[in-house]
């Protein structure tokens, strides 16, 4: 009976499961227990009544569902409104986005989706990924709406030797491959480095792969170095719910030590006057801002480069007529949402909260971190 109200609960409180549905398949499990069937009347009745107090069931149910260190760290970070915004977002299962090689707004269109402000072609998940027009073909590929940007703020990158430190699975390595730079991915696991092979081959892209520790790794300076730091990982717990349980506190620090030595790596790596963007996929400060301060203290031979919102807005659609279309939400003008994931001193941070829209399935984005560097 436990199993079968708690299977009911999480499907009218989380999922886009009707009401109705729910509540009849919890008490069809019920019935087919022998030991439970005596208390189907019971799971009706339960469910019936979560169902018609959802809304104060769901006002308290994402903080709970949230292990206590973890919504403390967020509390503490970002208030607590947002704390609890960002476990909200959590509840709700996300969309698919994808990074297309051109013409978002045809995509969109053709993929029953919408073209993002940032570019981004945001669907929500309709069957499996590999049957969607245009996988086969190599025209997109998967890609969170935050996770596209720290590539971009490189700028133009055309001719230039970039270096993508850990590099897998591959997603900011083909954007700047199709952005014209000449890239070195670079990658310590042999099985990941396979997903970028993988990949880049659908995608018809190619680059130089290297399977290497990037802090051992030796090389010319590069024109422009991009870290994507393996991190606590917890601005993604919407895609991988299993995060918050699976983590410690304590593996923040650990990841924190790691992250301080990459980065100190890409500014070796980097050639004078070239640009370093350093992010995480991380909500904590000590893998984000706190890092990139404390490179400022340590290291005289890097300054940051503020980043606009302006340069978070992706290239307009295309009409038939060949006109620029803006597509849904464009514009980095105030308002949007876009000036937002900028902080007062020009980096950017992503919540999971950020991007609303009346339907949780299309709302929300991965929670990321990134700064740009000058190498003086």
């Amino acid at each position: 009976m436990k199993t079968a109200l708690l299977l009911g609960a999480v499907q009218i409180l989380w999922l886009d499961v009707p009401d109705h549905a729910a509540v009849d398949l919890a008490v069809r499990l019920a019935q087919a227990d022998r030991r439970a069937s005596r208390y189907a009347g019971l799971v009706n009745a339960v469910l019936r009544r979560i169902a018609r107090e959802r809304a104060s069931h769901s006002a308290v149910t994402p903080a709970l569902d949230t292990p206590e260190w973890l919504m403390a760290r967020w509390t503490r970070t970002y208030g607590t409104e947002v704390a609890r915004a960002i476990a909200s977002a959590h509840g709700h299962e996300p969309p698919l986005d994808l990074t297309v090689k051109s013409d978002p707004g045809s995509w969109a269109a053709r993929l029953r989706g919408r073209a993002l402000a940032t570019g981004t072609v945001r669907l929500t998940p309709h069957g499996p990924v590999p049957r969607l027009p245009g996988f086969a073909e190599g025209a997109w590929w998967v890609q969170d709406a935050a996770a596209a940007l720290p590539a971009r703020l490189l700028g133009d990158v055309q001719g230039l030797r970039v270096a993508d430190l850990c590099a897998a699975p591959g997603g900011k390595t083909a954007q700047l491959v199709l952005a014209g730079a000449h890239v070195t991915a670079i990658d310590r696991s042999p099985g990941r480095i396979a997903r970028v092979r993988e990949n880049l081959a659908r995608l018809g892209l190619v680059a130089d792969i290297v399977v290497a520790d990037a802090l051992e790794w030796q090389g010319e300076p590069f024109d422009a170095v991009l870290v994507d730091a393996p991190c606590s990982s917890t601005g993604t717990v919407r895609r991988h719910p299993d995060i918050p349980y699976l983590k410690r506190e304590e593996d923040i620090a650990t990841m924190a030590a790691l992250q301080r030595r990459l980065i100190d790596r890409a500014v070796a790596l980097t050639r004078p006057g070239g640009t370093i963007v350093y992010c995480s996929c991380s909500l904590e400060p000590e893998e984000g801002e706190a890092q990139v301060a404390a490179l400022m203290e340590r290291e005289a031979r890097v300054r940051r480069s503020p980043i606009l919102a302006s340069e978070l807005v992706g290239l307009p659609a295309k009409g038939a007529d060949g006109a620029a279309a803006a597509a849904p939400g464009a514009g980095a003008e105030p308002g949007n949402g876009l000036d937002q994931w900028v902080t007062a001193a020009g980096e950017l941070r992503t919540l999971p909260c950020h991007l609303p829209d009346p339907d949780p399935r299309i709302a929300g984005l991965d929670g990321f971190y990134a700064a740009r560097l000058l190498r003086l």
